[in-house]
């Protein structure tokens, strides 16, 4: 089920999307996300099954999820903390990646969304890094939720903190075995959060896409000022694929983060989604390309294409003033690397990186999918010395 196409793996042949998040699942293994042959049942289970049956995608990960689940529970009923934390945390990964591409999401969906949800809250009170599920205050009385994630060796009581968003089609709980276990060793918290248009806040309460994401990084930066243990001089910013334009936007109009990471760039996101529709969705996509008309809240794709006008960073960029580091694959096939050349040109900030990863050296595809740990250890590296050592 394997080919190699120059650098690039795709263990489903042809099929971009199942294959990028086939990879990603492989991915966090580092983490604790996956296991191999948990992994390999879930490709036998779509061996022959055709790139837009995404029910069988959905079946066969639910599937395996149960079977895991089924094992921390023994395991939870047994006192064997550790390996039921562990597989619960193995579960709810499945889960999550099973409900991506099942839209618009229907009870089933939402359900097995929950299933993976309570399997990580469940996995955060056996596991030894201390995790909080908290709810940050956003728009009155409406909260978005996110987990608090306690830094460990902290060289003070009140530690520095990354404010960690996602992107189009990613959760607070995947983000946590894209390396934050890592991430909190270095004495630094981090604040893993659900934002607009994402994970549990555009299922369960709502709140749609907006372009304006400092209204959501504001309120972290509110959420973490009233607390003991951190200090609100040293909080660090970064988002993941489509928050290559959260972050920035939320560094850029927030003074208050002391420094930015752009997991994967972003420029004109109206732009890139209207090549996509142009291309009538037939391009490398994470998604299903109609999942911008349900997170935009939308009532079809034209009307999510007028939505994106505003998601620009042109004008937004200059306005940068803290330390700026911005991550890209040379060969990311959603982001063209111009896109970010043009997106780190346009920094306002005097201290700003560009790095690029090629694919001599791996982690040249979207957001690092090939090679995660690399890209995980130079950024938290960078927030260690941007956060800590300064």
């Amino acid at each position: 089920m394997a080919d190699e196409k120059d650098s690039y793996f795709m263990y489903f042949p042809g099929n971009y999307r199942w294959s990028a998040a086939f990879v990603n699942m492989i991915g966090s293994i580092a983490y604790g996300g996956a296991e191999m042959g948990e992994l390999h049942r879930i490709g036998r289970l779509l061996r022959g099954k055709g790139p837009e049956d995404d029910a069988a995608w959905f079946d066969a990960c639910v599937q395996v999820a149960d079977g895991v689940r089924a094992y921390a529970e023994k395991w939870d009923r047994g006192g064997y903390r550790y390996s039921a934390a562990h597989a619960y945390l193995r579960a709810c990964n499945y889960y999550q990646m099973a409900e991506r591409f099942r839209t618009p999401k229907d009870e089933r969906a939402l359900a097995e969304y929950r299933k993976g949800v309570d399997c990580f809250k469940r996995h955060a009170q056996l596991t030894d890094v201390k995790i909080e599920a908290v709810e940050v205050p956003f728009l009155g009385n409406q909260s978005l939720p996110g987990y608090f994630v306690h830094a460990r060796n902290a060289r003070s009581a009140r530690a520095p903190c990354v404010v960690f968003f996602d992107g189009l089609d990613v959760t607070k709980e995947i983000q946590f075995m894209r390396g934050v276990p890592d991430l909190v060793k270095r004495g630094i918290s981090c604040l893993v959060m659900d934002g607009p248009g994402t994970g549990e806040a555009i299922r369960f309460r709502g709140h749609a896409l907006r372009h304006d994401y400092e209204v959501a990084g504001s309120a972290c930066m509110d959420y973490l000022e009233q607390r003991p243990d951190v200090d609100a001089k040293k909080v660090g910013i970064v988002a993941i694929s489509l928050g290559g334009y959260y972050a920035p936007r939320c560094a850029a109009m927030e003074p208050r983060f002391a420094a930015c990471i752009a997991w994967g760039a972003q420029w004109d996101y109206h732009d890139t989604w209207k090549k996509r529709i142009d291309a009538a969705f037939q391009t490398s996509l994470s998604v299903p390309g109609h999942h911008i008309v349900w997170i935009m809240g939308a009532e079809n794709v034209e009307d999510a294409l007028k939505r994106l006008e505003p998601f620009r960073l042109d004008g937004v960029m200059q306005k940068m003033r803290c330390p700026f580091l911005l991550v890209h694959g040379a060969d990311d096939e959603q982001i063209p690397l111009s896109d970010a050349q043009r997106q780190f040109d346009a920094c306002g900030s005097k201290d700003k990186t560009f790095r690029v990863y090629r694919a001599e050296e791996g982690g040249a595809q979207h957001c690092q999918r090939d090679y995660l740990t690399l890209v995980v250890a130079e950024m938290w590296n960078w927030f260690e010395d941007k956060l800590v050592r300064a």
